[in-house]
């Protein structure tokens, strides 16, 4: 397996069997554009035929793991029916493909956590966050319903009645907060992040193959039971791209304001 035709992602083999795949946008926080947005949806698939694999670290490059979906992303898919269509679907194939992927996957959450890059960071089996780190859904200030991931992973790791309050309200989660909420599998301190992650990840690569695989699989049946939620809350987001209240959320965000909405 090569994987040279990606551009958005940087693709390496840290230790013997691991994987690392690291979101790179560098100067924009690892902002997640059309062809980063199509690379998340793939990795997955050539990852898990990749024999050489046992394990998969998924971070963000520098400081941030990724401040989320592109602005000019949006408001291309604003304007363009099929745009909208291809981003569905990949925002679909991002969370299955990262659910089906049979090696088990490893975040190393630093900086900020939004949007596309949020999805992979919270679906990864195991999710190691940095104290500071900042995860945001950002959907409903940006006018849109809470899709890509929420529906499907936060009330099932921490509960509705605090995904409602997060995910209604747009509120912030520090790395410390997500892991007493249980959004998150650890949190460390922010210059431990990235070894812990691969630390985490040769364990895994040194498992029993078949045992971790087989376990895997059978604890995201409780994902796919949350599937048919999933497939709605992304079809209802992407209503909302051809919608009034998202051009304000747009240009409230380019204006670093909050978004006033009618």
């Amino acid at each position: 397996m090569t994987y040279e035709t990606y551009t958005k992602l940087k693709i390496d083999t840290p230790a013997g069997g691991v994987l690392r795949i690291t979101i790179s946008e560098p100067g924009r926080l690892n902002a997640v554009d059309m062809t980063a947005h199509r690379e998340l949806a793939e990795i997955w698939r050539d990852a898990d035929r990749d024999d050489h694999v046992r394990a998969i670290v998924v971070r963000g490059e520098g400081q941030a793991f990724s401040a989320g979906g592109d602005l000019s992303m949006i408001e291309e898919m604003t304007r363009d029916h099929a745009t909208r269509l291809r981003v569905f679907a990949e925002a679909r194939d991002i969370v299955y493909n990262v659910l089906n992927c049979a090696k088990p996957v490893v975040s190393a959450i630093q900086g900020p956590a939004v949007g596309a890059g949020l999805a992979v960071a919270l679906l990864a089996d195991i999710s190691v966050a940095g104290r500071t780190a900042r995860i945001i859904d950002g959907h409903t200030r940006l006018g849109v319903a809470a899709g890509d991931h929420a529906a499907i992973v936060w009330p099932l790791l921490c509960g509705l009645a605090k995904a409602k309050y997060h995910l209604l309200l747009c509120e912030p989660v520090t790395g410390e907060q997500a892991e007493r909420m249980g959004l998150v599998s650890l949190c460390v301190d922010d210059d431990q992040v990235h070894d812990r992650a691969m630390e985490i990840a040769v364990r895994l690569a040194a498992g029993a193959q078949e045992a971790i695989r087989l376990t895997k699989y059978s604890l995201n049946n409780w994902l796919r039971l949350a599937g048919p939620t999933f497939d709605a809350s992304l079809a209802m987001e992407f209503l909302g791209f051809s919608g009034p209240d998202v051009a304000e959320g747009v240009r409230a965000l380019r204006e670093k304001r909050p978004p006033s909405f009618g």
